[in-house]
């Protein structure tokens, strides 16, 4: 059985004066991701407020503990992260009939 879920995390990319900035912080975080934990990474939503930001990331495996696992690093890599505070997150899971 497949499982995948989709974490979305809403952002303050803080001390951002502008979208150079805003994007130079953002990048870091998608292109990090990517390549640490293997997710699907995306900005998903404010691409032009300099100091907002909201990134997808999706996961799939063949157990839900192994998905979870992965996006929970995800998240707290992000937490981590001394130039972004994080507004909100959420989770969805896609069902699968197989």
């Amino acid at each position: 059985m497949t499982h995948c879920c989709a974490l979305t995390m809403e952002l303050r990319v803080l001390g951002s004066g502008s979208l150079k900035t805003k994007r130079t912080v953002i990048k870091h975080l998608v292109e990090a991701s990517k390549a640490r934990y293997g997710v699907a990474a995306a900005e998903v939503g404010y691409q032009s407020q300099w100091q907002r930001s909201e990134l997808g990331f999706a996961a799939v495996a063949g157990s839900q503990g192994h998905v979870e696992e992965v996006l929970d690093s995800v998240e707290r890599f992000v937490w981590s992260h001394p130039e972004v505070e994080v507004l909100d997150v959420s989770r969805t899971w896609l069902e699968s009939d197989q």
